[in-house]
């Protein structure tokens, strides 16, 4: 589940966990009707972003803290912290005190104490929110894959678009409470479903235009038209021009060939895998992105030729790719 600070995430979570009990609606899971049923009952685990380890015992203890609770046999609680320790890669520092730990291996000790009790299902709720960039790139790479080694179902909860993308098969994106979105990363990132989501994953270029006679979008930008269905004549809608760059050149005067962008340069910034071009049309300033070398400087007038593949329309309650 992906979306900003404050759009209903953690609630939901805690919907689904059974602490919080839903005005309306029901929630079920593996067909079964689980609104009524009480937290504890569930069977399901949760992980918070403070871990919430107990300082006064050591890994093992942590990691066994569930077992006990569900009056596991000794023998059995053993062998089960044992498969954790191996799965974790932290058999050496079973013994050892929590707070001596350094986050990341804090975060796969709660982990482990999450998975220990075999839960139905596991959520996660920022669970690497604490940690330096670094250290998430690592470590959210390492619970994919731990969760994929036991087959375990998940529900995990982020703001950061690329922690999503990393573990998720399926996002949801949330937007004041409602999803907006429920697709593959993939196409999430390449076919946002609404201006929000488009706006969230980092797409600028949202430009609203009013459909022609000839299903064309005049924009004040220019004319565009999509490759697909006609649209409805006279209806508004908004445009999302994708920042890949296809080509670059000079302004012809009355060029009438593929569609194209004339503008000024306003900035080109390069951000190591990738430039960025800021360009300024009219009153509208645009993002392009290009895996190449840009050779321009501010204050030059350029223009940016746009394919099809670049653009997609929301009209009132759907989307149109080109």
């Amino acid at each position: 589940m992906l979306g900003p600070s404050g759009c209903g995430k953690t609630t939901l979570l805690r919907l689904i966990a059974g602490l919080e009990t839903p005005d309306a609606g029901v929630i079920r899971f593996d067909g079964h009707d689980m609104t009524g049923v009480p937290s504890h009952l569930r069977d399901f685990g949760m992980m918070f972003q403070d871990f919430s380890l107990f300082p006064h015992m050591n890994v093992r203890d942590n990691i066994a803290f569930g077992l006990r609770m569900h009056r596991r046999p000794p023998v059995e609680i053993a062998a089960r912290v044992a498969e954790m320790l191996e799965l974790i890669d932290l058999k050496e520092f079973a013994d050892r005190d929590v707070a001596s730990l350094s986050g990341g291996e804090q975060q796969r000790v709660a982990l482990a104490r999450a998975l220990a009790p075999s839960p139905r299902l596991l959520m996660l709720d920022e669970p690497l929110g604490a940690l330096d960039r670094a250290l998430r790139e690592r470590l959210m790479v390492e619970v994919r894959d731990i969760l994929k080694h036991i087959g375990m179902t998940a529900v995990y909860v982020t703001h950061d678009q690329t922690e999503a993308f990393a573990v998720g098969d399926r996002l949801a994106v949330m937007n004041a409470g409602r999803i907006e979105q429920v697709a593959s990363p993939w196409e999430t990132y390449h076919y946002p479903a609404t201006p929000f989501v488009a706006k969230f994953l980092g797409y600028q270029n949202l430009i609203p235009g009013i459909v022609d006679a000839t299903s064309e979008i005049e924009t004040a930008i220019g004319l565009f038209r999509l490759t697909d269905a006609p649209l409805l004549a006279g209806s508004t809608v908004t445009l999302l021009i994708k920042p890949t760059i296809d080509r670059i050149g000079s302004p012809s005067a009355g060029e009438t060939g593929p569609a194209h962008i004339d503008g000024v340069v306003d900035e080109v910034a390069f951000r190591g895998r990738f430039s960025q071009l800021w360009l300024t049309t009219g009153e509208t300033q645009l993002l392009f992105e290009t895996n190449g070398d840009l050779s321009l400087n501010v204050g030059d007038t350029i223009r940016v030729y746009i394919v099809p593949a670049q653009l997609q329309v929301y009209e009132s309650g759907s989307v149109r790719h080109s």
